[in-house]
């Protein structure tokens, strides 16, 4: 049995690593309320008794826009939250897998972005994330993998795809922004590729996951609502307009196109479900819960 040890237990990643866990893995997921990865200690106190073989870091301060006036929890998380768990999995000589994330990127480039690419973020958010990558670098060198992904989903947690549909439901008209483009990712279809990545001796280093294929923020609302209609999970249809990231301002700038390249990845892992299949088996999840809250 190889032991894995799961930071970041209650978000999406790590509530799907959890339920997706292979036979041969034995799997301890930790919340911020079993070891808060801000405190090196906590981090080292819970890898001392544990005593992984594995340490995935899925713990993330995720919220965009408000880490643009959190700056100072965003990196406590992000960055030394990251350096913690590196450090302590140098000490405990275990191998570290660190969800990274496309907002380390500007979205400037023509064409999808390499793992080697050069970082420049646009926000807070991103910039944490990179200097968590940094530190996991400096301190494990090419040793760590360093997994980043893009426009998480799933049926767990806050996501675009639940909100939509919520909106969907109450709403007359959605307007939705259509000049970001990237690819949207089932939690399921990437906590998949993490216990592939784990058995698979050569991947290590800096590597792209997201799900194949590109979409708008509006490519994606239709997508979403095309699919609940044909599941049964929405009654009616709505007018969705696509509209400007300019007519729509937020307090953190998002990048245009962060399209990850991750034909190495595929190759490696040999799996790459388009995000529109991955979007349908998500929304399947949904039905029971949704039939039974009717029933109510």
């Amino acid at each position: 049995m190889m032991r894995v040890l799961i930071f970041g237990a209650a978000g999406q990643a790590g509530w799907e690593l959890q339920r997706s866990s292979p036979a041969e893995m034995s799997v301890q997921a930790l919340g911020r309320q079993d070891a808060d990865i801000a405190q090196l200690d906590a981090v080292r106190a819970a890898v001392e008794h544990w005593q992984p073989q594995w340490i995935i870091n899925a713990a993330a301060y995720t919220a965009v826009d408000r880490a643009e006036s959190e700056a100072p929890t965003a990196y406590a998380i992000n960055c030394d939250g990251a350096a913690h768990i590196a450090q302590a999995a140098l000490e405990a000589h275990c191998q570290v897998l660190h969800i990274s994330t496309d907002f380390v990127f500007d979205g400037q480039s023509p064409s999808p972005y390499a793992p080697n690419a050069g970082v420049h973020p646009l926000g807070v958010y991103g910039a944490s994330k990179a200097a968590g990558e940094g530190a996991v670098r400096q301190i494990l060198g090419d040793s760590a993998l360093i997994l980043r992904t893009a426009w998480v989903y799933s049926s767990h947690g806050h996501n675009f795809v639940k909100t939509m549909l919520k909106l969907m439901a109450e709403r007359e008209q959605l307007r939705i922004v259509a000049d970001q483009i990237g690819s949207p990712t089932w939690a399921a279809g990437l906590a998949q590729a993490i216990w592939r990545a784990i058995g698979t001796k050569d991947f290590r280093g800096t590597q792209h996951w997201t799900d194949a294929g590109i979409a708008s923020w509006y490519d994606f609302a239709v997508a979403i609502q095309e699919e609940a209609l044909a599941c049964g999970l929405l009654a009616r249809g709505i007018p969705i307009l696509p509209i400007r990231s300019m007519d729509y301002p937020t307090p953190a700038r998002r990048p245009a196109c962060a399209v990850l390249d991750k034909s190495g990845s595929y190759a490696q892992l040999g799996i790459a479900p388009h995000w529109r299949v991955a979007l349908r088996a998500m929304l399947q999840e949904l039905l029971p819960a949704a039939s039974t809250h009717h029933v109510r």
